[in-house]
Order: structure tokens, then sequence, then C-alpha cells
């Protein structure tokens, strides 16, 4: 992490949210500090998407507490950055001025520097229909940090790639966190993910958090025995409360990497 933390501190105390008459999260309560990198696992429906549109001000809330950086949150944030499993990129915009829609100044040399960062500076001109799916995301990853956020929130931005590049952008996201220095909560379902990228995991679960797990490697984090026994560790949390009986709670799980 660098050392002027420039992140927003996350803080959610006793937080309800309904739709209708579906209880989504229930006296939820999560501090994040500035600068931390938190990921959040748990089963399709559980409310981790949810969470994160809250965070960044798309949804509203039952009742309870969500501020940032000491303050309520009270609706869309500019400081606020979301990255979605899908690049959303506009076809009839080349890939800088896609990005210059993510600048405070809407200026090209601002986009350019962060089409720069992600290695993309040389397609710039590009029209987004002739990027391949890792491309893109880079893309607007550039769009998403080209206005310096104090948060990053990211939506399961790299489920749909494949195994290389998925790591390379994973590299990526870890290098540049380690530069700026902004808040960053990730959703995924990928548990070697999780622990490749984040401070700490969040299992979420019943409405609310079933773990919060520090990850105790250093960076740059390896793929080694250390790893290996997060992930199962973390593994082993989230099919306990899949399978929620005592025999499955003592068998140990196996499986490959």
């Amino acid at each position: 992490m660098c050392e002027t933390e420039k992140g927003y501190r996350i803080e959610i105390k006793n937080l309800y949210k309904n739709f209708g008459n579906l209880e989504i999260l229930k006296d939820f309560n999560i501090t994040i500090e500035a600068g931390e990198f938190v990921a959040i696992v748990g089963r399709s429906g559980c409310g981790k998407s949810t969470l994160l549109r809250m965070i960044s001000g798309l949804d509203g809330f039952g009742y309870g507490s969500l501020k940032l950086d000491g303050k309520e949150v009270t609706g869309n944030n500019r400081n606020i950055r979301f990255l979605f499993q899908e690049a959303r990129l506009l076809p009839w915009r080349s890939v800088i001025k896609n990005v210059i829609i993510g600048t405070p100044d809407k200026n090209e040399a601002t986009a350019a520097q962060s089409l720069e960062r992600v290695g993309l500076i040389d397609r710039k001109y590009a029209w987004p229909n002739i990027l391949s799916g890792g491309q893109k995301q880079r893309v607007s990853l550039a769009r998403a940090l080209a206005g310096k956020p104090k948060v990053l929130l990211l939506d399961e931005p790299l489920g749909a790639l494949d195994a290389l590049t998925r790591l390379d952008m994973q590299d990526l996201i870890e290098k540049l966190w380690l530069e700026q220095g902004f808040t960053a909560v990730l959703v995924t379902h990928d548990v070697s993910e999780a622990v490749r990228l984040a401070n700490r995991v969040i299992l979420m679960d019943e409405k609310s958090i079933a773990m919060d797990l520090k990850i105790t490697l250093p960076r740059p984090r390896l793929k080694d025995n250390d790893a290996n026994y997060f992930e199962q560790y973390i593994l082993n949390k989230v099919m306990q409360k899949e399978n929620g009986n005592e025999e499955f709670k003592n068998r140990k799980i196996e499986y490959t990497i």
C-alpha cells in the first residue's frame, strides 16, 4: 500500500435492506479502513452486489448508518467508482473518449495518462468492438481510475475472462491499488482471487457476516502452501454454511489448485 493512504474509511452500522417483503441484509455491521482491500465472498443472492450498490449510493437502504470518510451516504459520490463484470464501454466512442468520461476535467491528456497506467495507450483511438475481453476491462479500469477515486468497487469484474488474462488483471489491479492507495471492495466467487488480492476476506451469509478473515500473506502474493491454507480455510467456511450439518463441518475439503 502507498505510504499516504488516499482512500475513504467505510463504516456500516446496524444496516437493514429489504426488497419488498424480502429481507436482504439484517443488522449488518462492518468497518473497512482507508486504503484497505477487502474481498467479499458468499453464495449467489446473499446481498454482495447489493452491498456494493449501497456503498456507491446507487441503492438506498431501510435504516441504519452507512458512512464514507465520516459522512453519511446520501447519493452518488464522484469519489467512488464501480467496475462491473461487463466493461460497459460505449461502442460509438473510441477507447480514449470512453476514458475521458471518467476524468474530472474531461481532458484527453488525463485520459491518456490513465490508459498508460493500464498498458493500453497504443489502442487509444481503437473502437471497443475490436478489443479482447481483457482489453475492454482494462479500458473500464482506466476509466474508473481516471477520476482518482477514494473507493473502487469491483463486482466480479474478471469473472468472464480466461485464466491467463484474469491473472494479468489481478496483477494490474493490485499494482494500481498499491500505487494509488484507494479503498478497494471486491465481490468475487473465486476464493483464490480473494486470497491473492485482499487484506481481508468477508463471507456473507444469513443476511450478515459469517466470517471476517485477515489475510496475513506478504506481497507480492505467491501460490504456495500459505496461500493454499487460507483458500482451504475459506472454502471450508463456505461449505459449512451451505450444508450446516456437523458431519460436514468436521470433514476436510479436498480440492485441486
